[in-house]
């Protein structure tokens, strides 16, 4: 069971956060948090396009020991999408920012699969005091350029919208989408996520002219100087067969001051969906080295 928490975001912009582990206990003697409530804070932070719910198994297990917590950004999820709200960076990290302050949980370790990794990266450089940690999966610090930005226009249009089932949502991006080089169930259960029915059939709960107006934020600028200004012990994460590549996610851990390297065999861009278990065993032993510090 997930409970769900309001938080609002810059430009008064309402968000939903998520906490899938118990909620924190209350003495009833003196009415004050305890036991989950002082856990080490955890915020996740999911890519362009994704939300709160892709983060649940990671969760779990994070409430094991932390109090971990997964926002739906602006315009993602259950959050609010009003047409002319910012999309920009700056609104995304002050959210993130409104977050921790809202729900109490800085100094916080941040995990940003994505889209959410840049967020989390640039919020750690603005505000050290807020993060302890970071955990950085499957994002490029260099600029992709407008043809990227060209695709992904074209890759919006294609979609077969609106699909008629689930099951169609799952075979189309698991197996019809041009960008799928080989068959990916988990991928399809990704992008199932993220449907919600219509009176037409089945459609996504973004806008994708906000999903793009939210990329063309970042894909033209490069964004290393935001990352040789964390200063927390940063873990960058990739698959192998990921977006982002060894050479570049090994530059990144060259740049960060206190940065570490780990890989997910067998899984793309969506490590934490594709690989769980791995991912979890790459990442836990990063968490715990936090925690002696």
């Amino acid at each position: 069971m997930a409970r769900r928490i309001d938080v609002t975001g810059a430009g008064g912009v309402r968000l939903a956060a998520w906490e899938f582990g118990d909620p924190p206990k209350t003495d009833s003697a003196s009415g004050t948090a305890a036991g989950d409530a002082s856990a080490p804070g955890v915020l996740l932070l999911h890519g362009l396009m994704g939300r709160a719910s892709h983060w649940a198994a990671t969760a779990r297990w994070l409430s094991e020991r932390h109090r971990a917590i997964a926002l739906d950004q602006r315009g993602h999820g259950r959050s609010e999408k009003p047409p002319k709200a910012s999309f920009t960076r700056e609104s995304y990290v002050e959210d993130a920012e409104a977050a921790l302050d809202q729900l109490g949980l800085a100094p916080a370790v941040l995990i940003g699969h994505a889209m959410g990794a840049l967020t989390a990266w640039q919020l750690a450089a603005k505000r050290p005091d807020l993060v302890r940690g970071l955990v950085i999966c499957d994002m490029r610090a260099s600029a992709l350029g407008a043809a990227s930005q060209r695709e992904w226009t074209e890759w919006f249009r294609a979609w077969p919208v609106p699909f008629a089932t689930l099951a169609d949502v799952r075979k189309w991006f698991g197996e019809d989408d041009p960008w799928v080089e080989r068959p990916n169930p988990a991928r399809g259960e990704f992008y199932a996520e993220v449907m919600a029915e219509s009176p037409d059939g089945w459609r996504p709960v973004f806008d994708p002219e906000q999903m793009l107006s939210s990329r063309e934020t970042w894909v033209y600028d490069a964004h290393w100087e935001e990352l040789a200004q964390v200063r927390c012990p940063t873990l960058v994460v990739r698959g192998l067969d990921g977006q982002l590549g060894r050479a570049e996610a090994q530059e990144m851990v060259r740049v960060l001051p206190r940065g570490q390297y780990a890989e997910v065999a067998d899984a793309g861009h969506l490590v934490h969906y594709d690989q769980p278990e791995a991912w979890r065993a790459a990442v836990e032993p990063f968490l715990d080295s936090l925690r002696d510090t």
